[in-house]
């Protein structure tokens, strides 16, 4: 792997991990404007289903290797795996209603923490002891990245019950996305497998769409906000962090795609106008050393010097 490969990747899994920190700001300014979840759900995957449709299209009929094509087995797993990222959405959409988009994605950021669990429960193998240095650091900066000595319960804009409950749901569901994207079908193109588990996702979120508008479909926001949240939500970071990754690896790219938590914390500082204090500064800042604690290989820095 070159220098240049190297820096390729990441730039781009950076820019990947920027676009995903800027949609949550996006998301609560059309909440202000009046909007439903259901709304902004469906306009950001209809448009998103659009898009990978033709990027699929272009691939194919451009790409000079041969395009391998999914099994039935295959797309069936990645439609049943796209289900999280509907849910994903879904979950962590809704905490923003109740809390600021600055808590909102420290909480997303807790799959650190999830993906170690998980591990452990599908390997039967104990973290090692990085790891679970790692998870104590991201919880410590966890409790300082949203205040919580300071958290004012009494303030009837913000609803914490209700948001953290969504909030650990997101989380939840976000790391069942990362586990089954790095798992099932591989080998097929990174286009085909963003399509086929969007599928999945929108199928969760048309469902949700259909039970929970009581009011008339405003149709408005496929002009206002549908195509912005689509591009930064389901077209542009998938396709970038698929291109970005293979060159990076999970170590560093895990580490760069953390640029994610302190863009969105000031998407939401400068456009929403929330209140970031220098403790929670202190606690994202942490949060990131958990990440970079938990991705790098001390064992070859050691062998190396």
């Amino acid at each position: 792997m070159t220098k240049n490969n190297i820096l390729k990747g990441v730039f781009l899994v950076g820019l990947g991990a920027t676009s995903y920190g800027m949609l949550a700001t996006f998301v609560k300014i059309a909440y202000n404007e009046g909007y439903t979840t259901a709304e902004v759900t469906t306009s950001q995957f209809i448009y998103g289903l659009i898009g990978l449709l033709i990027i699929n299209l272009v691939q194919r009929k451009n790409s000079k290797t041969v395009v391998i094509k999914p099994s039935r087995k295959n797309i069936i797993q990645l439609i049943i795996a796209g289900t999280s990222t509907g849910l994903t959405s879904l979950f962590y959409y809704i905490a923003v209603k109740y809390i600021p988009v600055s808590i909102g994605i420290v909480l997303l950021m807790q799959t650190v923490w999830m993906g170690v669990l998980l591990e452990w429960f599908l390997d039967k193998k104990a973290p090692s002891l990085q790891k679970s240095i790692a998870v104590l650091v991201v919880l410590i900066g966890t409790a300082l990245a949203i205040n919580v000595f300071k958290i004012n319960y009494n303030d009837p804009s913000i609803d914490w019950m209700s948001g953290l409950f969504w909030g650990l749901l997101a989380a939840a569901s976000f790391t069942t996305t990362m586990f089954t994207a790095n798992k099932i079908a591989t080998h097929v193109s990174a286009a085909q497998r963003s399509l086929l588990m969007l599928i999945g996702g929108a199928v969760i979120v048309f469902s949700f769409a259909l039970v929970t508008q009581i009011t008339p479909f405003n149709l408005d926001i496929f002009t206002k906000w549908g195509i912005v949240l689509a591009l930064f939500g389901t077209i542009i970071p998938p396709m970038l962090l698929n291109a970005g990754f293979p060159h990076t690896g999970i170590g560093l790219g895990s580490i760069v795609a953390s640029l994610e938590l302190p863009v969105s914390v000031l998407m939401a500082y400068f456009l929403l106008h929330e209140q970031v204090v220098f403790v929670q500064w202190i606690g994202i800042i942490v949060i990131i050393l958990a990440i970079v604690i938990m991705n790098l290989n001390f064992k070859k820095m050691t062998n190396v010097n």
